[in-house]
C-alpha cells in the first residue's frame, strides 16, 4: 500500500480519511448544553463530522466524553526532521564487555526522581535489579557502580551526590508534570550545573512519560528518553558517550 508521505493524515478505517478518536474533560454538568459545548469545541479544533459516542457525568458539575472527527488537515513527513538518539542499543553482555573493553574501569550512575516527584516507577525500571521488560537493570551490570537516591530528592542534593561519588552520569525522572512543573524542575537542575562549572563534567539524561529527545536537548540535557526504554537503551547511551567523549 503506497502512501503519500507529503500529505499523511490519521488513520480510521481507510488510508488518509483522517478519522481520530478524541476524549476530554468539561467542567460542566452532563446534558445537552455540555454536549453541544463539547461539539463546538471539536469543530474549533478542526474536526468534521463530529460523532459524540460517549458523555459520562463526573461529578461535582464535571463531565466526560469520547468523539469520532474527521480531521482535514495532514502533516508533509518528508519535512520532518526529527532528534534521534546517536548510539546502538547493545545487549546486557555486549555492554559490560563494551565497558571492559572501552572503558576499562567502572562506570557510576546516580539517578533521582527530583523535586516534588515521589514516582519511582519509570527511574526502578532503569535502574534496579529487575529492571524492565525482561531486561536486568543497571544494578545487575557488573561494570556499573549505581546509586538510586529515590523520590523527591532536592537538585541540590543530587548534585552533591554525583560530585561526592564521581559519577559518569546523571539520570533524573520526572513523572509528575501537572503545570509544567518538570520544565521548571528540570531548567533549575540545569542551571544549577552550570553555575557551579560542573555541566559537562557528566552525561546528562532526563526521563519520563512526557519526556522527548526534542525537550530534553532544548532544556539543557544531553538524551531524554520516554515510555517503553529498557535499561539497555540508557546504558548503551551511557558508555557511548562516554567513549566519544573521551575520544575528542
Amino acid at each position: 500500500m503506497k502512501v503519500d508521505r507529503r500529505a499523511v493524515k490519521p488513520y480510521g478505517d481507510t488510508i488518509n480519511d483522517g478519522k481520530v478518536q478524541m476524549s476530554f474533560t468539561l467542567p460542566l454538568k452532563a446534558g445537552r448544553e455540555a454536549e453541544e459545548a463539547a461539539r463546538i469545541l471539536a469543530d474549533k479544533m478542526g474536526l468534521e463530522e463530529v460523532d459524540i459516542v460517549g458523555m459520562k457525568d463526573l461529578g461535582e458539575g464535571f463531565c466526560f466524553f469520547i468523539l469520532y472527527g474527521k480531521l482535514s488537515h495532514s502533516v508533509d513527513v518528508t519535512t520532518i526532521k526529527a532528534a534521534e538518539i546517536d548510539t546502538n542499543t547493545m545487549d546486557y553482555y555486549e555492554i559490560n564487555n563494551f565497558i571492559k573493553k572501552e572503558i576499562g574501569r567502572k562506570v557510576t550512575v546516580v539517578g533521582a526522581c527530583t523535586g516534588s516527584d515521589a514516582h519511582t516507577v519509570g527511574l526502578d525500571s532503569i535502574l534496579n535489579m529487575k529492571g524492565y521488560a525482561g531486561e536486568y537493570g543497571l544494578e545487575r551490570y557488573p561494570e556499573f557502580n549505581v546509586y538510586n537516591l529515590g523520590s523527591q530528592v532536592p537538585n541540590e542534593k543530587l548534585i552533591i551526590k554525583a560530585v561526592e561519588i564521581g559519577a559518569d552520569a546523571i539520570l533524573v525522572s520526572q513523572v509528575v508534570t501537572q503545570k509544567e512543573i518538570h520544565i521548571k524542575n528540570l531548567t533549575e537542575f540545569v542551571e544549577l550545573l552550570e553555575a557551579e562549572g560542573l555541566r559537562d563534567r557528566f552525561v546528562l539524561i532526563v526521563g519520563g512519560p512526557r519526556i522527548t529527545l526534542e525537550l530534553a536537548i532544548e532544556l539543557g540535557f544531553d538524551a531524554g528518553f520516554g515510555r517503553g526504554t529498557t535499561p539497555a537503551d540508557v546504558a548503551s547511551y551511557i558508555v557511548q558517550t562516554i567513549v566519544k567523549r573521551k575520544k575528542k
